[in-house]
């Protein structure tokens, strides 16, 4: 299946390379970025989660785009759609998610790179809505679904299925966003 390319004033979304692959990992492993994850990921548990998103490119024909910054950086991390596989009161879904390496944080690249992703997913893939979703403790990922234009209702706030119970990441927050919001006067101009 052919993956194709997006482009944003400054970020080039891409399919992956096997190349991504030690840099990916070496992201996985950085406490910082999996702060708000159960765990870091060895290099085979890695691996195996990039497998994983050429999977999905490959059954739904849109994914996790490994983002370049061309010039400056071949992989600074990944952004994009995805079905998430647990079952919860709003799933079957499709999710917008990002994950940046930490030097290239605070750059604006995780909010460049999700407004393309949602503007594939609404255009080219007509979907009704889109979520996001994270612990209630990432900040940092909650303003950039806030800049996005999502919206949060607590009302949608759940436990994870895959963690147990006590666990300090069970509980996540859901935001929300639907095409039709997504059109709207004051978010055409970020769509």
């Amino acid at each position: 299946m052919h993956i194709r390319e997006i482009r944003t004033a400054r970020l080039l979304l891409r399919p992956w390379r096997d190349g991504d692959l030690e840099q990916f990992a070496a992201m996985n492993a950085d406490p910082r970025v999996m702060e708000h994850f159960p765990s870091v990921l060895s290099r085979s548990e890695s691996d195996a989660a990039a497998g994983r998103i050429r999977s999905h490119f490959e059954a739904h024909g849109y994914g996790l785009w490994a983002i370049e910054v061309p010039g400056v950086a071949d992989f600074i991390g990944f952004a994009g759609l995805s079905r998430p596989t647990f079952e919860a009161h709003f799933t079957p879904c499709v999710e917008v998610g990002w994950r940046l390496a930490a030097a290239h944080w605070f750059h604006g690249y995780a909010t460049e790179a999700a407004r393309a992703a949602l503007r594939w997913g609404f255009v080219a893939h007509g979907l009704a809505e889109i979520v996001s979703m994270t612990v209630p403790a990432n900040r940092r990922s909650r303003r950039v679904m806030e800049k996005l234009g999502m919206r949060h209702d607590p009302s949608d706030d759940f436990d994870h299925p895959r963690l147990p119970e006590g666990h300090g990441l069970r509980r996540h927050v859901l935001y929300r966003l639907t095409c039709a919001e997504w059109r709207a006067p004051s978010l055409a101009g970020s769509g």
